[in-house]
């Protein structure tokens, strides 16, 4: 099974200059953990929960003051479309992520993937050669 089959391809990106509150409110109403930071097109950064935690309000910054570019992830870990979901999960667990931006061959963003997606596809998987083991005459 293919990242392709798995992936969330609703994906809120949002500019660098997006000041931190505007970041947090999507994510909160959004129910997401992290938020693509793209300029021209072209995938630049990551916000996570965790940045905003981490890389501002435990510093005590004045989060009014502060862009996705003061805290985003500058390191863009990625998966392509076409990778397996055993491979992608390996990935994450190596680099211990949780999500990550989806890209296709143009390294264009087109989705996102979670450790959640790739879980119920590894159960679905599971259960679908449970099942067929389970048939009669197998």
């Amino acid at each position: 099974m293919q990242i392709r089959d798995v992936m969330s391809t609703t994906v809120i990106v949002m500019p660098p200059e997006s000041a931190l509150g505007d970041i947090a409110r999507k994510m909160r109403d959004e129910d997401i953990g992290s938020i693509p930071i793209a300029e021209n097109d072209r995938l630049v950064g990551m916000v996570t929960d965790r940045d905003l935690v981490i890389r501002a309000l435990a510093d005590g910054a004045d989060i009014r003051s502060l862009d996705a570019r003061a805290v985003m992830s500058p390191e863009i870990l990625y998966c392509r479309e076409d990778q397996t979901v055993e491979e992608v999960l390996t990935n994450m667990g190596d680099r211990q992520v949780r999500r990550l931006p989806v890209v296709d061959r143009d390294k264009r963003l087109v989705g996102m993937v979670s450790l959640g997606d790739l879980s119920r596809a590894k159960a679905k998987k599971a259960g679908d050669a449970l099942k067929d083991i389970s048939q009669p005459g197998h």
